[in-house]
C-alpha cells in the first residue's frame, strides 16, 4: 500500500507541475495537452512517466533537445516522498484524504511563490474553499478550533502586512488563513512560529553570505508552507512536548 500511494503521488506530481507551469501565465490546466514549451510538440505517454522519463531523456526534450527544468524532477520526487510520509502518518483514513489534498495545494503554492514571488488567487481561494468544506469531515479537530485557527492566521498576518506592506503581501495573509483552517487552534501558532524562525534564519544566512541584499525580496510563502506542513503532521506532538518541558 505504501508503494501504491507513492506511485499515486508520482502520478499526481505530473498534474501539479502542469499547474505550476500554466497558472502563473493565466493558462488553462486542462488544455492544450502536455507539450514542450520550446518546440510545441505534443508529448507522448512515454515522455510523461514521472521520474523515469526525466532520467531517460537526461533532462531534455526528446524532439528538440531543449532543457527540461530540474524543478520538474524535484516536484515529482518530493510529491512521491510526501505521499509516503502521509501514508505512514495517517494510514488509510479520511484524515489521509484531507491531508493529501492540502499537501497538493501546499506544493503548488510553494513552488509558484519561489519562482514568481506570487501567491495566486486562482490557487489560494480554491484552497480555502476546500479547507472550509473539509471542516465537517476533520476527524481530530472541531469546527470551532479550525475556524479559530483560520481567524488567527488571518489577523496576525494582516496586522504585519498593514504595518509593513513591503515585507508581507496579502497573498501571505490568505495563505496563513488557509493554514489556520487546515491545522486549527492552537496548532496555527506552531505553523507561524516555525515559518518566522526558518524565514529569519534563511534570510539572515543569505544576507551574511551576500547572496541577497537588504532590499532584495525573499518569498515568504515557502516558509509558511513548510510551517503548515510541520503543524499539520506533527503540531500536536510539538505542543505536547513544549508543555512537558515547561
Amino acid at each position: 500500500m505504501v508503494l501504491l500511494y507513492a506511485l499515486l503521488g508520482l502520478a499526481v506530481s505530473s498534474f501539479l507541475n502542469v499547474c505550476i507551469d500554466r497558472l502563473p501565465k493565466g493558462g488553462s490546466i486542462v488544455s492544450p495537452p502536455s507539450h514542450c514549451p520550446a518546440c510545441g510538440r505534443r508529448l507522448a505517454p512515454l515522455d510523461l512517466i514521472p521520474l523515469l522519463s526525466y532520467v531517460l531523456l537526461r533532462g531534455r526534450c526528446r524532439y528538440c533537445g531543449a532543457l527540461i527544468p530540474c524543478r520538474v524532477l524535484l516536484v515529482e520526487l518530493t510529491t512521491g516522498l510526501l505521499f509516503v510520509l502521509l501514508w505512514y502518518r495517517y494510514g488509510l483514513s479520511l484524515r489521509l484524504l484531507l491531508a493529501t489534498l492540502y499537501t497538493c495545494f501546499f506544493i503548488v503554492i510553494f513552488v509558484i511563490d519561489l519562482e514568481h514571488h506570487l501567491v495566486l488567487n486562482r490557487v489560494i481561494y480554491p484552497a480555502i474553499v476546500v479547507a472550509l468544506l473539509g471542516i465537517p469531515f476533520a476527524p481530530d479537530h472541531g469546527a470551532r478550533e479550525l475556524l479559530l485557527g483560520g481567524l488567527i492566521g488571518f489577523i496576525l498576518l494582516f496586522l504585519i502586512a498593514a504595518i509593513h506592506p513591503a515585507g508581507m503581501g496579502m497573498g501571505d495573509v490568505k495563505l496563513a488563513t488557509f493554514i489556520g483552517l487546515v491545522v486549527g487552534f492552537p496548532w496555527v501558532f506552531v505553523a507561524l512560529f516555525f515559518s518566522f524562525v526558518t524565514g529569519g534564519l534563511v534570510g539572515g544566512g543569505l544576507l551574511l553570505t551576500g547572496l541577497k541584499g537588504r532590499k532584495d525580496p525573499l518569498p515568504f510563502a515557502p516558509f509558511l508552507v513548510a510551517g503548515g506542513m510541520v503543524a499539520m503532521l506533527y503540531g500536536e506532538q510539538i505542543i505536547d512536548w513544549y508543555l512537558r518541558c515547561r
